[in-house]
């Protein structure tokens, strides 16, 4: 299975006054793991976007498990979980340094012509890349 893992060290700055990593700081965080799983599966995001195409996302799901806290590093484990000719759906882990899960997560996408705002394949925009996905979509967990 094709996953992508990017460590990020938690700063103060994404906490709440408990020092609890603030819920909406996953969320960047799984943009981070897209971006890395993008990189790491041999692609570039900001090329789709000076060909004048963006992904943004259509529904997210996110579980809360275990508190993270400042001075902690957080492993976000980033896969396609599926991908059809317009909607590719991402799964996420955060991890904990022990391994332990601190969230969960999904978020839909798809792919718009940025002037239009409408749906275009990946397919169409870049084959391979394309290809790519589906590969690592049918060889997931």
């Amino acid at each position: 299975m094709f996953v992508s893992e990017k460590q990020i060290e938690i700063r103060y700055a994404e906490t709440d006054q408990m020092g609890v990593v603030y819920h909406a700081n996953y969320l960047v965080w799984m943009e981070i793991g897209r971006t890395q799983l993008v990189s790491d599966a041999g692609f570039n995001y900001a090329g789709l976007e000076e060909q004048g195409y963006i992904s943004p996302v259509l529904d997210l799901s996110i579980q809360y498990k275990k508190a993270m806290r400042y001075g902690q590093v957080a492993t976000v484990k980033t896969w396609v979980e599926s991908h059809s000719r317009l909607k590719t759906v991402y799964g996420y882990e955060i991890l904990h340094e022990d391994g332990s899960i601190a969230a969960t997560a999904t978020s839909l996408h798809t792919l718009v012509k940025k002037d239009s705002f409408r749906p275009y394949p990946l397919s169409k925009v870049d084959p391979v890349w394309d290809a790519k996905y589906l590969e690592i979509a049918l060889n997931k967990k």
